[in-house]
């Protein structure tokens, strides 16, 4: 069978990593693959925030921690002071949409499956992340879209958590009529 073709079947989400960085060879890679991503028009309406630096990352961890236990709907496992919405990845790479239309996040949801096939081509495990989205609509909103998207003017679109698998899992059961072949 081709090879993106095992990697979309054999592609799991992570949610354990060792706490070994994501080196710069594999950065530069994933780097390349965000960028690489098709978009319509050709607009490549989107900003990539790629973030390691293990600092950020905790300081990003209590400020999304904060936001989202404020959630109306939050439940018992995100209102946990401990619970970490990147899961302790090494890497979380911000996607912002730039450039308003109407494929514009479609794009933007391009972009982080090009990164989860890379990362899991790379022998990285990934997993997408939406919860981050509290984080830009509360009073920690400016300061992260200052720090990861300052010269654009973008809104956040989605992330993707990155690193090495600290495990993994089976594949989940598909659903039953999700095909019409007409």
């Amino acid at each position: 069978m081709n090879e993106v073709l095992n990697a979309i079947r054999d592609r799991r989400s992570i949610r354990a990593y060792t706490d070994e960085p994501v080196s710069n060879e594999h950065l530069e890679i994933l780097k390349a693959a965000a960028v690489q991503s098709p978009s319509a028009r050709n607009l490549q309406p989107y900003h990539f925030a790629f973030v390691s630096d293990p600092e950020v990352l905790k300081e990003f961890t209590a400020d999304a921690q904060t936001a989202l236990a404020r959630r109306e709907n939050a439940g018992e496992r995100v209102k946990d002071p401990s619970y970490d919405v990147r899961y302790a990845a090494p890497l979380v790479v911000f996607i912002f949409a730039t450039i308003p239309g109407n494929f514009t996040l479609v794009d933007c949801g391009i972009a982080c499956e090009n990164l989860a096939l890379a990362a899991h081509d790379l022998g990285l495990g990934s997993v997408i992340l939406g919860m981050p989205r509290d984080i830009f609509h509360c009073e920690f909103a400016d300061k992260w879209y200052n720090k990861l998207c300052p010269n654009e003017k973008g809104e956040f679109a989605i992330a993707i958590a990155i690193g090495h698998p600290a495990g993994t899992k089976d594949a989940h059961p598909v659903r039953e009529g999700l095909i019409t072949s007409i």
